[in-house]
């Protein structure tokens, strides 16, 4: 990081609320006129203008742009817009088997991506990976690499992000891991571990579908089940960190255990490992997910329940979901969406028989995500982190 980023990071990071929220309302809104921004953040127009000079000369709002015509009487209006490649991001999404890394600019636009395998899920040995990730990634930045000033990192589980510390991540098998700490020593860089699901729902609050969206969830399937909450506005964290774990709600036979130890969750049916091993145990020898999603489509009966059941479980957690917080949209999404067809039917049957009343005008819409998407998100929470 050069002098010229090291102030544009302390800039942000030093500024009173009121410019908190004009820039971040020009972050994710770029161009837009300084009366907008007025208007979105219920601040004055000189406000406005007091917030957005620092920002014009540290280079990280540009207000030179072409005027435009309003179609009213008087002057153009004078759009500004955030400089994207002022500051640049590092994101890195933890996989069990690989890590998925990108550098974006300021709008998480993607400048380069990378992976790299997992040979071992040993605290020291990932920490290694990721600062091996990091290195790969700024060698691809070029003239850019002076402007890195953050990393983000996600990985599943409960997540304490003020500290960097992963509590508990079933699918890594880890416990009390302070994953930020080592990387910030080792990266001398500003370092946010968050929750995956949760950096996911970042990236679609600022830069995604929850751009306008007054509240939204995202609900992921794959090899867990997770959830993102943005409600009122504000992407929800938690007291201790830990917020919309549907994965783990006791909607299912007790006599179904989670990798997470417990009892009954939404997981023991619903996720990968857990559909592959009903399916497996049907036909008396290993089966993996893409024998599982064949056997389905050719009509065999036990992989047709396994994901039926699964679908059935996760339609009962969104309706839950939904009946308690009341977001607007719920959008399905990680890597179980390329075989939603075989969970769609029960799941929406699912939840119409359990939402209540009139949250059942939320919307549920099916989007993919790509690893890079997930990866995006890290970078978001990085990028989020110089801001707020």
């Amino acid at each position: 990081m050069n002098d010229e980023t090291q102030t544009r990071t302390a800039l942000l990071g030093s500024s009173s609320d009121a410019a908190t929220r004009v820039f971040t309302t020009i972050l994710t809104r770029s161009p837009i006129s300084r009366i907008d921004v007025a208007r979105i953040t219920g601040l004055s127009q000189a406000a406005v203008t007091k917030a957005v000079t620092p920002l014009v000369a540290a280079g990280l709002v540009n207000d030179t742009l072409d005027a435009k015509p309003t179609g009213l009487p008087g002057r153009p209006v004078s759009p500004v817009a955030v400089v994207p490649d002022a500051v640049v991001a590092l994101g890195v999404k933890v996989n069990i088997d690989e890590l998925v890394g990108v550098a974006t600019d300021l709008t998480t636009r993607i400048i380069t991506s990378d992976r790299l395998p997992l040979t071992s899920h040993d605290p020291v040995a990932v920490a290694d990976a990721i600062v091996e990730m990091c290195d790969r990634l700024k060698g691809e930045l070029g003239g850019l690499q002076p402007r890195l000033a953050s990393v983000g990192v996600s990985v599943s589980g409960d997540v304490d992000t003020e500290t960097g510390v992963v509590r508990d991540s079933a699918q890594m098998g880890w416990r009390g891991v302070e994953l930020g700490a080592a990387l910030r020593e080792r990266l001398g860089l500003r370092v946010v571990v968050d929750n995956d699901v949760r950096a996911l729902t970042i990236g679609e609050h600022w830069f995604g579908v929850g751009l306008g969206t007054n509240s939204f969830a995202i609900v992921t399937i794959g090899r867990g089940i997770g959830s993102g909450l943005h409600l009122n506005g504000e992407v929800v964290e938690g007291a201790y960190g830990v917020a919309g774990e549907i994965g783990h709600l006791p909607l299912t036979s007790p006599d179904r255990i989670c990798a997470c130890g417990r009892r009954g969750c939404v997981e023991a049916v619903a996720a990968t490992n857990a559909i592959v091993a009903a399916i497996s145990a049907a036909h008396g020898r290993d089966v993996s997910i893409e024998e599982a999603v064949d056997l389905a489509r050719a009509g065999d009966a036990a992989a047709i329940d396994a994901f039926g059941e699964a679908g059935a479980v996760i339609g009962r957690a969104i309706a839950s979901l939904v009946n308690m917080v009341g977001p607007e949209l719920v959008i399905i999404g990680g890597e179980g969406v390329a075989n939603f067809d075989l969970f769609e039917e029960r799941l929406r049957r699912a939840y119409g028989e359990h939402v209540f009343a009139s949250a059942d005008r939320c919307r549920i819409a099916v989007r993919p995500h790509t690893f890079e998407d997930w990866a995006r998100g890290a970078a978001a929470t990085a990028i989020r982190s110089l801001v707020v």
